[in-house]
This record gives C-alpha cells, sequence and structure tokens, in this order.
C-alpha cells in the first residue's frame, strides 16, 4: 500500500511536467520515505504505525487532487469527489468493522445467510477503497493527459464501469 501510493504521489505531483522531463528529488523522497516506513514497521511492528503512515501519503493525494480540481480543471470535480467519497467509505465501513468485530461477528450467527455477508465490513472496505482508488487513477490519467492536451475522455463500459480514451491530437 506504502510504495504504490507513493507511485500515484509522484505522478499527481509530477502531473504538470513536460512529457520527457524526470524529477529525480521526489523520486528519491518518496523512494527514502517507503523504505524508511518499510524498516521501521518490521521492527516495531505497530499496525498504527502503519496505517497513519498510509494516511499521510493519501492526504498528499487528497490535498493535490482537490488543489487541481478547484484552481486547474474544475470540470473534474465531480469525478475527483466521487473518488474520494467512495474511498472514505470504505474507510468508514473498515472502521466500523474494527471497532463493532466481535457484535458484527455474533449478529451474522443469527442473520441469515444472505444478510451476514452484508455485513462483511472489511470485505466491503476492500472494495470500495478499490473502486475509489481506480477512479483516482482516472482522474490522474485525465488530468495528465489533458495538460498534455491528449483529448481524454470517460467514456462507460455498459453504461455503468468507467473507463478513459484518449482521442488522438488534432493535427494542424
Amino acid at each position: 500500500m506504502i510504495y504504490s501510493t507513493c507511485v500515484f504521489v509522484y505522478c499527481l505531483y509530477e502531473c504538470f511536467k513536460q512529457e520527457n522531463g524526470i524529477s529525480v528529488f521526489p523520486i528519491v523522497l518518496l523512494v527514502i520515505f517507503s523504505v524508511s516506513v518499510t524498516l521501521v514497521y518490521l521492527q516495531w511492528k505497530e499496525p498504527v504505525f502503519h496505517q497513519v503512515m498510509y494516511a499521510a501519503l493519501v492526504a498528499c493525494l487528497v490535498l493535490r487532487s482537490i488543489f487541481i480540481v478547484t484552481w486547474v480543471y474544475p470540470w473534474l470535480r465531480g469525478l475527483c469527489y466521487t473518488s474520494l467519497g467512495i474511498f472514505l467509505l470504505g474507510f468508514l465501513l473498515w472502521n466500523i468493522d474494527n471497532i463493532f468485530c466481535d457484535s458484527l461477528r455474533a449478529s451474522r450467527k443469527m442473520l441469515p445467510p444472505g444478510v451476514g455477508v452484508a455485513t462483511q465490513f472489511h470485505a466491503w472496505w476492500h472494495i470500495f477503497t478499490g473502486l475509489g482508488s481506480y477512479l483516482h487513477i482516472l482522474l490522474s490519467l485525465q488530468i495528465r493527459s489533458t495538460y498534455l492536451k491528449h483529448r481524454p475522455k470517460v467514456k462507460f463500459v455498459f453504461g455503468v464501469w468507467p473507463t478513459l480514451h484518449i482521442e488522438p491530437q488534432k493535427t494542424s
């Protein structure tokens, strides 16, 4: 989670660079951060430390995304806030599962099987954070390709699943 989110952070903070430019400093900084988190976690083995470090990276993504959709590409607010809302819903369900795990487990035994499945909030956490992350990747791709003037367009597979299609640049 730490390493893949570092890639997202790099992409979003470097999205307004020229096509062939590579910024070494943020790469080095993110590698040092992720390796440090790994080493500390291997020694300390405290899940809260990992969660706080992950939350710090997600906060960087959220703040940068909100800045971009507020000041640069305001027409992307819907996609940005949808991805954030879905991700936060997963986070909320995960916390409910952590806090009320014993109660939920006991109540599942009394519920019909189909209803009990719906109370598996840890599973919903994976589904919603995965979907929120996917939508954020779409947002990041749309920001970058818009900056490069590649004319991105969101299309929906079967009218439901969003995908990004990049139209070729118009030649003069």
